[in-house]
């Protein structure tokens, strides 16, 4: 008998690329993560101490380190809160910044090459290296334009500030916490141009991997520029969306006040336990908002084979 060999179907054959792609990454995380990560547990639910010899033991107290960071603790609760809360204001405000952007530098203009260096500068800029050499420049500074940038915000401020145009906007009719969000935003706008470079240069390769010929259809129908972001830009890119998003909360979270409350936690005051249950806290709860926004806009994303 001749034994007939199973084709493999097309989603099959899809899933293997897939787990081929994601191989290499895979085996680093088990071996250099997993690791780490059991570890990590394991303080976060013993008292460590350093053997002046060398070497560490641990004296396991269960959920101590826990009960203590969310009860005892001066500043944990409140650092954590605020910076998930900075999270979730600056994803959206960096997400259609980086959208918006991406569609003005995929447009065909002189000098576009320079454009789009620029927006990605901040990211060069914010290594560690130069930030130390731009701190050391700015503490050298001694008054000169130093003082003059003060003297200015000063001036600035002394004026029309947030409250005058809160209570303008508000006598407009326009809801309190919507005013105080866009507030939010135009004091983040530094922020959100440096934390966008990445995102942008991602949007810029969805954009030029859009068929032309979906565009020559819409124009062909008769759509406006509007209901063609809407109804062909826009779901191209969702996958895209996606990418930028959980690029940006985790971007966000490396960069936010509890990875710096854990470190001087564990390296200054030799709390090794109880910076790891600020670790594992704030990563578990990152993770959670990455799984809901994410599973939220996957059942609305639109793949083009």
């Amino acid at each position: 008998m001749n034994s007939k060999k199973k084709k493999m179907s097309l989603s099959a054959k899809r899933s293997r690329t897939g787990f081929l792609f994601i191989l290499p990454w895979l085996i680093g995380f088990i071996w250099f993560y997993a690791r780490s990560l059991f570890m990590s547990v394991q303080f976060s639910l013993s008292d460590l101490t350093v053997s002046p010899g060398g070497g560490y033991t641990l004296d396991f107290v269960g959920l101590n380190n826990f009960l203590y960071a969310f009860r005892a603790h001066a500043t944990y609760k409140q650092v954590l809160t605020t910076s998930i809360g900075n999270i979730l204001i600056d994803v959206p405000l960096i997400t259609f910044f980086s959208l918006f952007m991406a569609i003005l530098l995929n447009r065909k203009f002189r000098g576009r090459t320079l454009v789009r260096a620029i927006f990605f500068l901040p990211v060069i800029l914010n290594s560690e290296a130069i930030v130390d050499a731009m701190d050391l420049a700015r503490n050298m500074m001694s008054g000169g334009l130093s003082n003059a940038s003060a003297e200015m915000a000063q001036a600035a401020s002394s004026g029309m500030g947030i409250a005058y145009y809160m209570e303008m906007f508000g006598s407009l009719g326009i809801p309190e916490p919507l005013i105080a969000y866009l507030m939010g935003a135009v004091l983040r706008v530094s922020d959100i141009i440096n934390a966008s470079g990445v995102q942008i240069i991602i949007f810029i390769a969805a954009l030029q991997s859009v068929p032309g010929s979906m565009y020559e259809v819409a124009k062909i129908e008769g759509a406006t520029t509007y209901e063609t972001f809407w109804k062909v830009t826009f779901p191209m890119v969702m996958p895209h969306i996606i990418t930028n998003i959980v690029y940006t909360v985790v971007d966000s979270f490396t960069q936010s006040d509890v990875v710096e409350l854990a470190y001087k936690t564990a390296f200054t005051e030799s709390n090794y336990g109880l910076s790891s249950v600020f670790s594992l806290c704030s990563t578990a709860i990152t993770c959670l908002i990455l799984v809901i926004v994410c599973g939220f806009i996957q059942k609305r994303t639109f793949y083009y084979n």
